[in-house]
């Protein structure tokens, strides 16, 4: 079968469409022919290499895929060849004291397709019976992939962690990216006013579609400030920010006395300047959030199946596209997610 591939860490062009043998599925595992696989800001890490942290080469990348079932492995009892999967590309052991507690992703064994072993940009694809799930009626399978892990990831970090109400005041720093469209969705859900910030009015007027209720385009005013304007100087109660080093201090004084801000990554660095008197003494909480749990992606799932979440699909390449691909999303033009293909 065909696969993305990388042999070395460096630009779009060490990506190789290459053959690789079938996989087979295992006990309790279903053989997926993939049809559609997205891109997220995780494959531009791993083809990028990231300090500190090895990865065996070479690697295959992707996490998010949709397909057809087109056999089973031994033990298999919920699917059978033809049916339309998405999967959640999260897999935990199922038998930790935190899988025992329903915390998957805090499992010692917990592992992501792409990140820790090979991923999904593949034509056939090897899952566990416990992560394939039935794509939702109606439903492409380009829909179907371009939601599985920035869903479930936001809706962690809002619903999970930050425990979003009725009524609060919710920042979205860099709403245009696949984790922000899904969140923009997720916090209107909860009830909550939605800030969003992007560099581009274009970008903004997406997210306005989406049901953000108050636009900040941060390439011309710092967020920070037009938050404090709009709110008149209180802040807002939540703050999702996975930019990082760079909208880390904006985030942290954007916040209302007592507020919370969740991170579920750092695309412009790590290592933020941090003036901890911000923390203690306006008693804020800073939260972190990797992915989510089993029972977060059902939740997540019915939602999306219900309409009551959408998932937003800029664009779709071929296998062969994908440096392209690539290169869109390491560029920040796209709104929603890419698609390969295979």
């Amino acid at each position: 079968m065909r696969a993305v591939r990388i042999h070395a860490h460096g630009g779009p062009e060490v990506l190789k469409v290459e053959e690789v043998p079938d996989p087979t599925p295992g006990a309790g595992e279903v053989l997926i022919r993939v049809r559609a696989a997205s891109l997220n800001h995780l494959d531009l890490f791993i083809r990028s290499g990231m300090p500190g942290v090895k990865i065996p080469l070479p690697r295959i990348l992707g996490s998010d895929a949709c397909g057809e079932v087109e056999s089973l492995g031994a033990g298999v009892t919920r699917f059978k060849a033809g049916d339309r999967v998405l999967i959640n590309p999260g897999v935990s052991c199922g038998r930790c004291e935190f899988c025992a507690g329903g915390r998957d992703s805090l499992c010692l064994r917990y592992r992501l397709f792409g990140e820790h072993g090979d991923g999904t940009d593949v034509e056939r694809l090897s899952v566990p019976e416990r992560n394939v799930h039935p794509l939702p009626a109606g439903f492409s399978f380009d829909q179907g992939a371009a939601f599985p892990l920035t869903g479930l990831t936001a809706w962690s970090m809002l619903v999970g962690k930050a425990r979003v109400r009725p009524g609060e005041d919710v920042l979205i720093v860099g709403a245009g990216a696949g984790v922000g469209v899904m969140a923009i969705q997720i916090a209107k859900h909860c009830g909550a006013r939605v800030f969003a910030t992007a560099a581009s009015d274009d970008k903004l007027a997406r997210c306005k579609a989406l049901g953000a209720d108050v636009l900040i385009n941060h390439a011309k005013t710092p967020f920070e400030q037009a938050v404090r304007e709009i709110t008149a100087k209180r802040g807002v109660d939540v703050v999702m920010d996975y930019v990082g080093k760079a909208t880390w201090q904006q985030s942290l004084r954007a916040l209302v006395r007592g507020g919370r801000l969740v991170t579920c990554g750092a695309t412009t660095g790590f290592d933020p300047v941090e003036d901890l008197r911000h923390v203690f003494f306006r008693q804020l909480s800073i939260l972190g959030s990797t992915m989510g749990s089993a029972k977060e992606f059902a939740d997540m799932l019915s939602c999306v199946a219900d309409g009551k979440l959408k998932p937003v699909v800029d664009r779709a390449f071929p296998l062969e596209g994908v440096a392209e691909a690539h290169r869109v999303l390491e560029a920040r033009e796209a709104f929603g997610k890419l698609i390969l293909n295979p």
